[in-house]
């Protein structure tokens, strides 16, 4: 079963590569606490 966040909870620190290259530290590369974030599959 998945663990799921609760109101409060930190996101955990994941590192995501880049289409154009290099990587993105999520949620340590934000520039606001407040963010939404979209995660966009793509076409395959």
């Amino acid at each position: 079963m998945p663990n799921f966040l609760n109101s409060g909870d930190a996101f955990p620190s994941i590192s995501l590569n880049l289409a154009e290259g290099g990587t993105f530290s999520f949620p340590d590369d934000l520039e606001t606490p407040i963010t939404i974030a979209l995660f966009y599959r793509g076409h395959w």
